[in-house]
């Protein structure tokens, strides 16, 4: 009887260790995602108002800045992309698969300037460098929706580290052996983060490109095999 109820309470703990690792573990995807995508919104409005002042001031072209930024903003796109966590990545290229070329954004913009039946080679040299210029302002405009909504969970990710990092303070707070469960803590919890790191991976290798619901459910259950395995054998 004792027995059960030493593997039950083990039981109970590995899940507890699981959950507050899981905690963590959203933690920091959120705020790496969040932190990429302001990051990508402040770089190309930076670069894109330099390529404005450079174009306005003759410097180049209005052709060579629209040119540019298009370069310039898929790069970006794709730096940013790689430095945000599995989760993210997946929930970008489901917005976006991959950036616009240059003659996209000229047939696109020259539609929305002069009408569905335009061709832009029958248009004036100004009326093309304006072509030109609303694809430089738009190549500095992230999706705003977007944009807010990754300040929201940047908070949120944030919230959910205090709270995962104060769980573990308490528990240590009340261990008998404190040098102990911190080490435990932090083994757990780094557990859980890597895994889910690493499931997310996985998932994204497995389910392709573009499907964040098949990589969240990847880095979960990542995370909870990594800190599970790490609880039980402390």
């Amino acid at each position: 009887m004792a027995n059960d109820e030493q593997k039950d309470r083990a039981a109970f703990d590995a899940a507890i260790q699981a959950l507050k690792a899981e905690v963590a573990n959203a933690g920091v995807h959120l705020s790496l995602d969040s932190s990429a995508r302001l990051a990508y919104a402040r770089q190309i409005q930076a670069i894109a108002n330099e390529l404005q002042l450079q174009a306005t001031s003759g410097r180049i072209t209005w052709g060579q800045a629209a040119q540019q930024a298009q370069e310039a903003r898929n790069v970006i796109m794709e730096i940013i992309r790689g430095r945000s966590t599995p989760v993210g990545r997946a929930m970008a290229q489901r917005i976006k698969s991959e950036g616009k070329t240059l003659n996209e954004l000229i047939a696109r913009k020259a539609q929305q300037l002069h009408g569905p039946n335009v061709r832009f080679d029958r248009l004036t040299a100004a009326q093309q460098n304006a072509v030109y210029g609303e694809i430089v302002k738009s190549a500095g405009k992230s999706n705003a929706a977007i944009t807010q909504r990754m300040r929201t969970l940047s908070r949120a990710g944030r919230g959910l580290l205090v709270f995962s990092i104060a769980v573990s303070v308490y528990t240590i707070a009340n261990a008998d052996n404190k040098v102990e469960a911190a080490g435990k803590e932090l083994a757990v919890t780094g557990a859980g983060i890597g895994g889910g790191m690493a499931g997310g991976a996985l998932a994204g290798l497995a389910c392709g490109p573009g499907a964040p619901a098949c990589v969240v459910v990847g880095a979960f259950v990542g995370g909870a095999l990594a800190a599970i395995g790490v609880e039980f054998l402390w």
